[in-house]
């Protein structure tokens, strides 16, 4: 039988464990920064499966690696979720883990404890078949990236000098082949008025009004922004997501304004020309000169469950791999040699992972994950236990076809 026949024969096989495990995960709650719990299950499964080595890192992430080739490949899944939102729109607990008709149902399904499930069973299937290949395979289910996607893997990268010569995100594509998306960054805007007695407003100069214009001005920036040469990824958006203004008191004009911005990024947009813009209209609207205008990056600084002080600021690079890059050659390969059929290759709208290990560390990766990008941090999450078949032969097919043994 060959190593493709046997990766999908193992699939189908574990199709009601992979649901199970993955039902488990659902159950057990993992806020960001609050995912202990969740780690230790993680590693206790993986610990049963006979993976080569699992282990926690400082941060909080589980390490899990099958095989011990010289060359490495790392298949990552961060294992936090958003919180639910207004319990009332859920039609079933979403923390059930409830498997019905085709679908595993709960918080984290799709975004993204789905493809921490199908990376266990995918280690289980290289166990099993012997794998002692050109890699090692490195599983890592990574924490905190709800709140600051990538930092999980820039203390791996940086801090522990885990540096992948290929990655995998198994952030929900619909078992499709994905090689790039937007960046992001956020910004803190402030600008100053003057204050007045509120019965005679005209002595002052009131800035909640300057935040009216830098925020109409924002509006027009978006709508100016343009997409990448290439119309891969698309074009960069900017909105205006908090707006802030305070005074001396309530019957003042107000002398202080802030407005928080969230800027996705496309493809030969970085940070400075970002913060530049932001400068440059803003101050357009109000009628001053640039310096009149301050924007910053804020940090964040949240302690995890491992309480480690690590902290980065808000600025996730944007990536994309060219489609005749040798991985996505070698994902197209995998898919092909297990279905027969060419896959779907696009891109995220979402941010993930791989701003860091990507975009700002330059390894190359894709991505490819069970579920659907729409049920990300949406009421009713769910997923297909099918995809979980998929995503499982796919990840234990592609260390064989980066070795080009995929038809062994």
């Amino acid at each position: 039988m060959s190593v493709q026949e046997m990766i999908l024969k193992k699939a189908e096989g574990y199709r009601d464990e992979a649901a199970r495990v993955l039902s488990d995960l659902v159950k057990i709650k993992s806020y960001s920064s609050a995912e202990k719990d969740v780690c230790l299950r993680i590693k206790e499964m993986c610990e049963q499966y006979g993976f080569d080595e699992v282990r926690i890192d400082g941060l909080g992430s589980v390490i899990a690696r099958v095989g011990s080739g010289p060359k490495k490949l790392a298949i990552d899944a961060h294992i936090d979720t958003v919180e639910v939102g207004d319990p009332a729109q859920w039609q079933k607990d979403p923390f059930s883990g409830e498997i019905f008709d085709g679908f595993i149902y709960g918080r984290g399904t799709s975004d993204q404890k789905g493809g921490a499930a199908s990376m266990i069973t995918a280690g289980r299937i290289l166990k099993e078949l012997g794998y002692d290949g050109e890699y090692s395979v490195y599983f890592t289910f990574t924490v905190m990236e709800e709140d600051c996607d990538g930092m999980c893997w820039k203390y791996l990268i940086e801090e522990e000098g885990l540096k992948p010569d290929f990655a995998v995100s198994t952030e929900p594509t619909s078992c499709r082949l994905y090689r790039g998306h937007r960046g992001r960054m956020e910004m803190v805007a402030r600008l100053k008025g003057v204050s007045a007695h509120g019965s005679a407003p005209e002595r002052g100069e009131s800035a909640a009004y300057k935040a009216a214009r830098a925020a109409l001005a924002m509006e027009q920036l978006n709508s100016d922004l343009k997409p990448d040469e290439d119309n891969f990824l698309g074009k960069g958006t900017i909105v205006v997501s908090q707006i802030d203004v305070k005074g001396p008191s309530q019957c003042a004009v107000p002398d202080q304004a802030m407005l928080y911005l969230d800027r996705r990024l496309t493809w030969g947009e970085d940070k400075d020309l970002a913060i530049s813009q932001v400068k440059e209209y803003m101050a357009r609207a109000i009628g001053e000169d640039e310096s009149a205008v301050s924007v910053s990056m804020p940090r964040y600084e949240k302690r995890g469950w491992k309480e480690a002080d690590y902290s980065q600021e808000l600025y996730f690079p944007t990536w994309k791999i060219p489609e005749e890059h040798e991985i996505v050659q070698a994902g197209r390969r995998a898919y092909e040699t297990l279905w027969g059929k060419p896959p779907v290759i696009d891109k995220w709208t979402f941010s993930t992972n791989l701003v860091a290990v990507t975009g700002r560390h330059k390894i190359p990766a894709i991505g490819f994950g069970p579920g659907d990008e729409n049920q990300a941090h949406a009421p009713n999450e769910k997923t297909r236990v099918e995809d979980l078949v998929i995503c499982s032969a796919f990840y234990a097919m592609l260390p064989y076809a980066l070795e080009g043994k995929e038809r062994a």
